[in-house]
């Protein structure tokens, strides 16, 4: 089984590293920098499961026509027309595209674009960061990662998928009911995302605050009428989970969403938190806290704009 994966960055990086330490074919679809990068120093994770230090092998987007049978997209959901676009021609008839994009709502520009059939359903919860000398950082031992056929069927390629990650250190499992996995992970991320962005704070922080918890637990509160709203409530555990993840005293968790934003760059604002209040829209379901929240994020990226605007052009 051949697998590409879209781009080198932490994520991509760090599961295509672990597929190769595992004996897979796994090759980088990369821009020319990075694909330099590699060429010189290889791809380096390090990581308190094991470090990575290999070869690999690279593609341009230009270069990119050959058939794989598996294509490990991570890109950030700003990025997934022009990620689709160059992944189009990789893909065979019977090709599967395995998306761990944060959300639900790039499922169906994948799906639209590229027929429900070569579309799987997948999930990770991770920490890893790419520093600036291009290796890849992995905070903790958490690397979980699940997927599935959207239908739920056990089928071939699946299988084969399962079994290309259980040869490595991967903790990645074939779940039979994907699209539940996939919103109750995005139960936590976007209520994450929501109150960290509107507080420029951590976890940690937030609670330390009198009404650190009320807001946490609203903001968790409006998020779960959404997904039980759309059919997927969370399930007990799921939600006790993400309800302590929370609420954790001196915790120094935040959403990546709320570091782009304080880095001034752009977010995955409209894909996470605009997606949610359109559902919540569509149902009836109030939402004062998320409503705030897509507001600020989307002052954010108006004031982004301008000033890209107001930057001289360079000759």
């Amino acid at each position: 089984m051949r697998f590409l994966v879209l781009g080198a960055g932490a994520i991509g990086g760090y599961y295509g590293g672990r597929l190769i330490e595992g004996g897979a074919d796994v090759t980088f679809l990369v821009r020319e920098r990075r694909a330099r990068q590699l060429a010189d120093h290889g791809l380096v994770v390090k990581s308190p499961l094991g470090n990575i230090a290999c070869p690999v092998k690279t593609l341009l987007a230009q270069e990119a026509r050959e058939p794989f049978d598996v294509v490990l997209l991570s890109c950030k959901a700003y990025d997934l027309e022009s990620a689709i676009e160059a992944i189009w021609p990789t893909l065979g008839s019977k090709g599967a595209v395995l998306p761990l994009l944060n959300g639900l709502l790039h499922m169906t520009a994948l799906t639209e674009r590229l027929g429900e059939a070569r579309v799987l359903g997948g999930v990770c919860y991770i920490g890893v960061t790419l520093d600036r000398s291009g290796e890849i950082m992995h905070m903790g031992e958490l690397d979980r990662l699940t997927f599935g056929e959207l239908s739920g069927e056990r089928t071939e390629r699946c299988e084969a998928i399962a079994a290309a990650f259980a040869t490595t250190r991967l903790t990645a499992t074939l779940n039979d009911n994907i699209m539940q996995a996939m919103w109750e992970k995005f139960v936590m991320l976007a209520s994450l995302a929501a109150a960290t962005t509107l507080t420029r704070a951590n976890v940690g922080e937030i609670m330390a605050a009198p009404k650190g918890e009320w807001l946490m637990l609203s903001v968790l509160g409006e998020v779960e009428c959404i997904a039980a709203a759309e059919g997927h409530a969370p399930a007990p555990e799921a939600l006790d989970r993400t309800r302590k993840m929370l609420t954790a005293r001196g915790s120094t968790f935040s959403a990546s969403m709320m570091r782009d934003m304080i880095a001034g760059g752009p977010t995955e604002g409209n894909h996470i938190i605009g997606d949610l209040v359109r559902r919540a829209e569509r149902h009836a379901v109030p939402v004062p806290l998320l409503r705030v929240a897509l507001a600020n994020l989307q002052v954010h990226e108006a004031r982004r704009q301008s000033s890209e605007k107001a930057l001289p052009a360079s000759h």
